[in-house]
């Protein structure tokens, strides 16, 4: 079978295709318990789409720091009751569509596709005047609402799906998820050729920030403690990668736009200390504790604009391009891609502090991308006892 581009695909694992039908079965899931506990289960595969819905074969998925939340029991999600346990997780993803629904017209089966984590209704006030990230009916892949990806199947709306081109690699496609909030941040924070940038962590998202940033402004600098972290981000484009107390010795005023990417309240106190007057600061990290050392007083006296960013739901497409034309980069990122049967030891790898490449990724699809040797506990199908608090999307935890 080939997909749009003429690019061979593994065929689905069992009959498919518009309107057609299969019987039901289950399938390779890794499935949270209860905190701190997760196994590779097997769980009931999807029902055949509906009229407007796709499903997909997963490729790759990421792991993050909001999956090690909802492992310990402390994401927000959880706390406020919008999901529960077991869970499925998985909110960055891409694979090679199996089935679509009758009604189905932009895809294919065998088109490589990246989901969308939020998944909007398309009719609430939010959502018709145009802010879809605000959906008043959201629900979000993997998270609350909705089964994950860390499976062989999901399904998902057409709408809620975008191809992925041809020469852009799994590697790069998974990576898109995070990517979207950058490119949705740097643009709300209007970014652009006279800017002296700061990127305040040197996770995941401040990475992809300092590979955007060192494109669209005049210069960036990257900010962390983590030595590995801060030479990635010289290789991703800073042109200098400094530890929180070199910044602060630096003093204050010497950025036009500063980026938390860090998720720490630590970080975006001191993107507002390192801002000129006039200055923007762009959160994208997401921090879960107040910050006492936080004076609304300096917004108005120096005139700083904060920009919450929530996420970059319309920024797919675009994001993918970027990718495919080399201004964002995975390689750099990646740490290990796994099989499923090590998602217990990844996230032990993950929950025990990382150190230079952020990501690590769980290859589903097994088709024929190389892959690094599993530590030796990568079977194991249960992760019991107390795993230490997970680590921040940046570093300055």
């Amino acid at each position: 079978m080939t997909g749009r581009t003429g690019a061979a695909v593994p065929a689905p694992a069992t009959p498919a295709g518009a309107g057609g039908t299969r019987a039901p079965g289950t399938m390779a899931a890794l499935r949270f318990e209860a905190p701190h506990r997760v196994v590779l289960a097997r769980v009931p595969r999807p029902a055949p789409p509906g009229p407007d819905t796709v499903t997909v074969r997963t490729s790759l998925v990421g792991l993050c720091g909001t999956d090690l939340e909802l492992l310990h029991g402390t994401a927000a999600y959880l706390l406020d009751g919008r999901a529960r346990y077991p869970l499925v997780p998985g909110h960055e993803w891409c694979g090679t569509v199996a089935e679509v629904g009758g009604a189905v017209t932009e895809f294919v089966p065998g088109d490589r596709v990246v989901g969308h984590t939020m998944v909007h209704c398309g009719l609430c006030r939010m959502c018709r005047c145009g802010s879809r990230p605000l959906c008043e009916r959201l629900t979000e892949v993997g998270l609350y609402g909705r089964p994950g990806a860390a499976a062989e199947y999901v399904t998902l709306p057409e709408r809620s799906l975008s191809r992925i081109p041809g020469h852009v690699s799994d590697r790069a496609a998974v990576l898109v998820e995070p990517a979207v909030t950058v490119v949705a941040g740097l643009e709300r924070a209007r970014c652009g050729l006279g800017d002296r940038v700061a990127v305040l962590g040197t996770g995941t998202m401040g990475l992809l920030a300092v590979q955007l940033a060192a494109r669209l402004g005049e210069s960036v600098d990257a900010v962390g403690i983590d030595p590995a972290g801060r030479r990635l981000a010289l290789r991703c484009g800073a042109r200098r990668a400094l530890s929180p107390e070199q910044a602060r010795a630096e003093g204050p005023g010497r950025y036009s736009l500063a980026v938390e990417a860090a998720g720490a309240t630590e970080a975006f106190a001191l993107g507002l200390d390192l801002l000129e007057p006039g200055g923007r600061l762009a959160v994208i990290g997401v921090a879960g504790r107040p910050c006492p050392d936080f004076s609304p007083g300096q917004l108005a006296l120096r005139g700083l604009e904060v920009i919450g960013v929530r996420h970059g739901l319309d920024h797919y497409d675009r994001t993918l391009r970027l990718f495919g034309d080399g201004v964002l980069t995975a390689g750099p990122l990646i740490a290990a891609v796994l099989p499923p049967s090590a998602g217990p030891a990844a996230f032990r790898l993950l929950a025990g502090g990382r150190s230079g490449p952020p990501k690590v990724l769980l290859d589903f699809g097994g088709a024929g991308r190389p892959a690094t040797t599993p530590p030796a506990t990568a079977t194991a199908t249960a992760v019991t006892p107390a795993i230490p608090s997970p680590a921040t999307e940046g570093d300055f935890a």
